[in-house]
């Protein structure tokens, strides 16, 4: 681990030199990104609702210069709404790219909309809420991808905000990311508070943590009554790219209080121990990440390994906390998103969508709260992408 800092630190001094391009402003006015009105989503107006069945929620500023609408890198002017599909891959000046079919649309009509929707199916939204290095087009694939995966009855909603989509993004992208926490805590505020929205599920990936946990805390204290966000029952953390011990410290009085755990809620945590994105983050801040049970304290690892038993280290049990330790299925160059690339991890996930909180192939282990997945004896390599249902244009493989 002291190569994989010395790296981290290496990283952040070529970037500080100048050796890795900033992002920057452009080259083009952000006031011209959005001049054609169709930026600006005019109540009424149709919106084919077969073709974009998925709702999404975005910060990031939109580029209507052309017929294909695109949502760019930047800081949008304000929040917007609208609806999208799976991405597919299209020709884009003589190249193959990946889009993402979607329109506006005015707010009210958006949130018409959705009721509509919600009304329609059992009164749950599933809210996804991406991480880091996301482009909108990255983030409405793997949304959609959840979509089909868990069947979900209801509207499945994608809050997009201004990731850059680049490895080197990683500090733009803490930035942008606390810059969008008051348009996060609002927009999830406003959806908890609609008396038609029976329960909502969240799931965050990697960085999108520290958007959903501050905000949920938040809602809680600035709601009059618990019952107010009390339909937000289900949290599911993917990966998650937080601080471990600030988690450990907090979330039993906030997020978890024995009022809110009363009510039903409960949190599920996806780590792995091979997860390589959290190490580096680990590097970069000094401290563990939520989503790896990495033993920070050499001496519990010792303590662990002297009883023949693996060095994994994980937070406390705290009533509504469930942890799903993913190392042994881990999937991906990364291991950074088992929950959508490992059949183990997807089966178990697609399970904690639908509220069901007990698997037989979940291995328990010395902690109540701590559960692992292993390979299956029968079948050692299952189809992952078939399993987790990934694909590019909804019926290829990838």
């Amino acid at each position: 681990m002291t190569a994989l800092r010395h790296l981290a630190v290496a990283l952040a001094a070529l970037g500080l030199a100048g050796c890795i391009t900033p992002v920057d402003y452009g080259d083009i006015r952000h006031a011209d990104y959005i001049a054609d009105a169709r930026c600006t989503a005019q109540p009424g107006a149709p919106v084919d609702e077969t073709a974009l069945p998925l709702f999404f929620v975005t910060s990031r500023l939109p580029d209507c210069r052309t017929d294909d609408l695109r949502l760019l890198v930047y800081r949008g002017d304000r929040v917007r709404y609208g609806r999208f599909a799976a991405p597919r891959e299209m020709e884009v000046e003589g190249k193959t790219k990946r889009r993402t079919p979607m329109a506006f649309q005015a707010d009210g009509d958006w949130w018409q909309a959705l009721q509509a929707e919600t009304d329609r199916r059992q009164g749950r939204v599933l809210l996804y809420v991406h991480g880091y290095r996301e482009t909108f087009e990255t983030a409405s694939k793997d949304s959609a991808q959840i979509a089909r995966m868990t069947g979900f009855d209801g509207p499945v909603i994608t809050y997009s905000w201004p990731s850059q989509g680049d490895t080197w993004g990683y500090a733009v992208d803490e930035t942008n990311m606390y810059h969008d926490a008051r348009n996060f805590l609002g927009f999830l505020r406003a959806l908890a508070d609609k008396a038609w929205v029976k329960e909502i599920v969240v799931v965050s990936h990697s960085m999108g943590a520290r958007l959903v946990i501050p905000a949920i805390a938040s809602a809680d204290r600035m709601s009059r009554r618990a019952e107010r966000t009390g339909n937000i029952a289900n949290i599911i953390l993917a990966s998650p790219d937080i601080d471990r011990e600030t988690f450990e410290r907090d979330i039993g009085d906030d997020v978890l209080a024995p009022d809110r755990v009363a009510l039903g809620r409960h949190v599920t945590l996806y780590v792995s121990l091979k997860d390589k994105a959290l190490a580096l983050s680990r590097a970069v801040h000094g401290y563990p990440r939520l989503g790896s049970p990495y033993c920070f304290d050499p001496f519990e690892a010792q303590g662990l390994k002297d009883r023949d038993l693996p060095a994994r280290c994980y937070p406390v049990a705290i009533p509504g906390l469930t942890v799903i330790d993913t190392t042994d299925v881990s999937r991906g160059s990364t291991g950074h998103s088992d929950f959508l690339r490992s059949a183990a991890a997807c089966r178990d996930f697609v399970d904690v969508i639908a509220d069901r909180r007990t698997r037989p192939e979940r291995i328990a282990t010395g902690q109540p709260h701590v559960f692992r997945l292993a390979p299956d004896p029968a079948d050692p390599k299952p189809d992952d992408d078939a399993v987790c249902d990934r694909t590019k244009n909804g019926d290829e493989r990838e």
